[in-house]
């Protein structure tokens, strides 16, 4: 009589619990995979990683309290062998790049969820990578490009937000004059028009979020 071989244990990891049902009735279907946890922010994922330390944990990246990357970091950090795979709604290059730097070995887009969720948690469980070829793709386009600065990324936040040039110098304790420098140089490097398409090209691409 052949010997059964274990079952994947998943950890999923989303504050939405639609989807995480739908993702516990998938699991649930197939004869080689467990779901044996949930959990709905980065502290309770932690905590329930540690307590079931799963083969393979689905990790959201937007959610209250601690957020995806923070969890995977510190997971990571304690246990370097886990596998994480990230699941997003966002295609943008620059939240690919974070999560799969942090040390995420999977990248799921939601939308192809029901597609795509057995093969890549069978492919990531067998030692392989995945990054879907359309992420992929973005991630090569911008390969290149100048990041931008911790000063440039808390102007634009600001500017997200619907500041001024003289309210974000004033609330950032800088001259308005850097202020338009910092500006004309996240224009640049975002290859954007004008302040208002930076926005859109950041939030896009997952620079800054949406």
């Amino acid at each position: 009589m052949l010997e059964e071989s274990p079952r994947i244990r998943v950890l999923m990891v989303d504050d939405h619990p639609l989807l995480r049902e739908g993702v516990a009735a998938v699991l649930g279907s197939q004869g080689d995979m467990e779901l044996v946890a949930e959990a709905v922010n980065g502290d309770e994922a932690i905590a329930l990683f540690r307590k079931h330390q799963p083969d393979i944990t689905l990790m959201d990246l937007q959610m209250q309290g601690m957020n995806g990357l923070e969890a995977i970091r510190t997971i990571l950090g304690e246990f370097p062998h886990a596998r994480i795979i990230v699941l997003t709604t966002y295609q943008g290059d620059m939240q690919a790049t974070r999560a799969l730097k942090a040390g995420a070995v999977g990248y799921l887009l939601k939308s192809t969820v029901r597609k795509e969720l057995l093969a890549t948690i069978r492919q990531v469980h067998g030692g392989h990578r995945h990054v879907p070829n359309e992420v992929a793709r973005v991630i090569a386009e911008h390969v290149a490009d100048d990041t931008l600065s911790m000063r440039e990324l808390q102007v634009l936040g600001h500017v997200a937000g619907g500041f001024s040039n003289k309210r974000i110098a004033m609330h950032m304790g800088i001259s308005i004059e850097t202020v338009k420098t910092h500006v004309k140089s996240i224009l640049a490097k975002v290859n954007a028009r004008h302040r208002t398409e930076a926005v859109i090209i950041a939030m896009r691409r997952g620079i800054i979020d949406a």
